[in-house]
């Protein structure tokens, strides 16, 4: 399979993807923002359309939504305890609007039915060079943010008001890394679609944080997890010819499965 072009530059872009899912996801775990990532995801297809009908390339308009989403998203004031009030409906009303948009952007493309299904379920075999190195420069960015982010976004994760008292700046922290978020969301749904993104971002973080891992063996699980189903779905893809996404998500709940039986022979 790695005679062709197209299939050197699918796991190509699966690896850059599969590092920046699976640190960005444990993190968003960690956070309890699992419905963030699943509406940002959403929110890059709107965004991805309208590129499209503009006549742009689709991941510049997926970038660009899910920043937007991630900056109202991030920035919005804490209520008690250091948790936003209303987080689920705000996430909900800019789903729900951008979702109408993108709606309206395929309806004025005119290529609703096929631009609609590469969109939503990805095209992992059509990246090509110039969106590899996009995909490279986005994870460059986020895993740079991230690294100097890195201990005060754990402290305001696991200790918000304790963060507060020593001065971290939280909100400025969530805007930071909602950001980071929404680019690793855009990314992700160039390998499994803007559909099944969440999966990818989700699945493995949610598995290492199931299995009780400090915070380095647990980025380091969720980034072999992630691999491994991006890589592993490639193969399974190409054997039997079903989609990628379909494999990526079929083992991103088979390995929390697995992890929950595993903490539950363990426990006394």
């Amino acid at each position: 399979m790695f005679e062709f072009d197209f299939m050197r530059h699918a796991f190509a872009g699966a690896a850059v993807v599969s590092v920046l899912a699976g640190t960005v996801g444990w993190f968003l775990m960690l956070r309890r923002q699992a419905f963030a990532a699943h509406a940002l995801s959403h929110i890059g297809f709107s965004g991805a359309a309208g590129a499209v009908w503009l006549g742009f390339p689709p991941l510049s308009g997926m970038v660009v939504f899910s920043l937007m989403a991630g900056f109202v998203i991030g920035a919005e004031r804490e209520g008690e305890r250091g948790i936003p009030a209303q987080r689920d409906s705000t996430i909900g009303l800019v789903l729900a609007a951008s979702l109408g948009l993108g709606a309206w952007f395929l309806h004025m493309s005119n290529r609703g039915s096929s631009l609609a299904t590469t969109l939503l379920f990805g095209d992992v075999l059509g990246i090509d060079v110039p969106t590899l190195e996009a995909l490279c420069a986005v994870a460059v960015l986020c895993l740079g943010l991230l690294a100097f982010l890195g201990r005060r976004l754990l402290f305001a994760s696991l200790a918000p008001e304790v963060a507060r008292a020593r001065g971290v700046p939280a909100r400025l922290v969530s805007v930071v890394f909602m950001a980071v978020a929404a680019l690793a969301c855009a990314a992700c749904a160039e390998v499994a679609g803007a559909l099944l993104a969440f999966s990818l971002m989700i699945g493995p973080a949610a598995t290492a944080l199931k299995l009780g891992l400090g915070p380095l063996a647990g980025i380091a699980v969720s980034v072999g997890l992630a691999l491994a189903l991006s890589w592993g779905g490639l193969m399974l893809s190409w054997v039997t010819d079903a989609p990628v996404p379909f494999w990526i998500g079929l083992g991103a709940a088979l390995s929390y499965a697995l992890a929950d039986l595993w903490r539950r022979f363990r426990s006394p």
